[in-house]
């Protein structure tokens, strides 16, 4: 039996004092010292109180005197500067009708990336408990309330396990209240992006033994229409008689045949010509193929279809945040295996549209699958803008590293707006060229064009996978995210925990957002 325990369930502005009661922890938001560099040592001298952290808000001064914490003094006895992200646990007995633990939490300079991970790290501090009370980003207007809900919720995630063991203790806390001034909208938006990244961190947490492509299809309709979207799917059939060359391809050496779901929204008075397509590959297990990956790197692909996963999620949370504009949603499934029917180094793979691929590795198969979708896209949809979300490279990720992914753009404008949604997401992106020197590379003998650059020593594997993806564009307005490095994490780091990390929902949610 698989358990998903997922994250917080309940994240609510307090209304009265009683909501205080039965409280496991109280977290009270803590600024450093005026003159406190975000990175130097702590700033109190000569017992200055102007020179030690800050307790922030009204209810967090009280609260220090009911407990009788002299803030100054602990601070300099710990060594503690109240920078973003650190907690400190109070030596207090608590007073009758107060939490019995007390926790400090620091928020550097107050940022909304700042009050982010201050969140999360509060949050993985409150795993197990049942109620959990904070003053954290009160006063720090809606930007600063949105950003401590997604902390809260993503740092306290827990992914979805399976078996006897009790992990009641790592849990999210279940219920968290916040105390101060916290705009009511601005939790509403937190609480709906950060449940977009839950979806997606479950949906690629689940193992492959489970996830095949008709079970992801199964989910996508059971979200889509749980948030009143329009939902079709693809069965093998219906792919081989519409011309999905490059999904049959791909999912032809699996025993779980390949799928393709479509999601529509559509707000009332949206323009019908300014359709926006989100594109998410879903490879449900990447063996490689016949082109086979060594057993370490297998370990992680369940994850490899996360960018399909940050898709669902985002349409998924359109209605609820009001986007205005017609959003379809695409999700080509296959799981890519090792078998009889697998297709072949060396086969020339017909795509949705008509055009021809030479494959030449059956281990780059997210673009194959990519390819038949962008050319659904542009042969059925008429988009205004199409942007496609993957697991693609590992040159991306060995070239950017685990925080950022990159993005190739045709478009300044859509690639400066998706530049400003990771921003304010924490999703950061990093613009990469399209070299149009390498796009020779791609070229093909037997084919429109070649899945991979004939010369191995050329470089640029990124670079060179966006070109392809390019090809099947049709000339529309066009980015392309590699996420290969953020969609997974070896280790916790603040609102980023281990595993598949749903990089990508928060991102596409917030530029979404922000269209007329």
């Amino acid at each position: 039996m698989i358990r998903d325990v997922g994250a917080c369930s309940a994240i609510v502005r307090a209304s009265s004092d009683g909501e205080w009661d039965g409280a496991d922890i109280l977290a009270l938001g803590v600024a450093p010292a005026v003159s406190a560099s975000a990175s130097g040592p702590p700033a109190e001298r000569n017992g200055d109180p102007a020179r030690a952290p800050r307790p922030l808000g009204g209810p967090a001064r009280r609260v220090l005197g009911s407990y009788g914490v002299d803030l100054q003094a602990v601070a300099r006895a710990e060594r503690w500067a109240a920078r973003a992200g650190e907690v400190l646990r109070a030596p207090v007995s608590a007073p009758p009708g107060l939490p019995p633990r007390l926790l400090l939490i620091g928020t550097g300079a107050g940022a909304p990336g700042d009050l982010r991970r201050s969140a999360a790290v509060l949050a993985r501090a409150s795993r197990g408990a049942t109620l959990l009370v904070t003053t954290l980003g009160t006063g720090a207007g809606a930007e600063g309330t949105r950003a401590v809900v997604e902390g809260l919720v993503l740092g306290g995630y827990a992914p979805p396990s399976a078996g006897l063991r009790d992990r009641a203790g790592s849990a999210p806390v279940r219920r968290v209240v916040l105390v101060g001034d916290h705009p009511e909208e601005a939790v509403r938006r937190g609480v709906a992006h950060a449940a977009a990244t839950v979806l997606a961190r479950g949906l690629a947490e689940t193992p492959s033994n489970r996830k095949t492509p008709a079970w992801l299809a199964r989910r996508a309709v059971e979200a889509g229409e749980r948030a009143g979207l329009t939902v079709r799917t693809w069965a093998a059939a219906d792919l081989a008689a519409e011309g999905f060359g490059g999904l049959l391809a791909v999912g032809g050496g699996s025993a779980s045949p390949p799928s393709l779901v479509r999601l529509d929204y559509e707000p009332p008075g949206s323009s019908p010509g300014r359709r926006v397509v989100l594109v998410g590959k879903g490879i449900t297990f990447d063996s490689g193929g016949l082109s086979i990956k060594p057993r370490e790197a297998m370990v992680p692909m369940k994850t490899d279809m996360s960018g399909a996963a940050a898709v669902l999620a985002a349409l998924a949370g359109c209605a609820e945040l009001g986007v205005r504009r017609r959003v379809t949603g695409l999700l080509p499934l296959a799981e890519n295996a090792f078998g009889g029917g697998s297709y072949r180094p060396g086969d020339v793979v017909r795509v949705h549209g008509g055009r021809t691929v030479e494959v030449a590795n059956t281990d780059a198969e997210g673009r194959v699958v990519l390819a038949d979708a962008l050319g659904y896209a542009v042969a059925t949809l008429d988009p205004a803008v199409i942007v496609d979300v993957a697991t693609l490279t590992g040159a991306a990720a060995l070239g950017l590293g685990r925080r950022h992914a990159a993005l190739y753009a045709t478009d300044e404008r859509l690639a400066a707006g998706l530049e400003r949604a990771g921003a304010q997401a924490g999703e950061r992106l990093w613009r990469m060229p399209l070299v149009e020197d390498y796009r020779r590379a791609i070229d093909s003998d037997i084919a429109d064009v070649r899945q991979i650059p004939r010369d191995p020593t050329l470089g640029g594997g990124s670079i060179t996978a966006a070109l392809f993806l390019r090809e099947f564009t049709g000339g529309r307005s066009w980015a392309h995210l590699d996420i290969a490095g953020p969609a997974r994490a070896d280790a916790d780091e603040y609102e980023v925990t281990k595993g598949a990390t749903g990089f990508g929902a928060r991102l596409l949610l917030r530029w979404l957002e922000s269209l007329r």
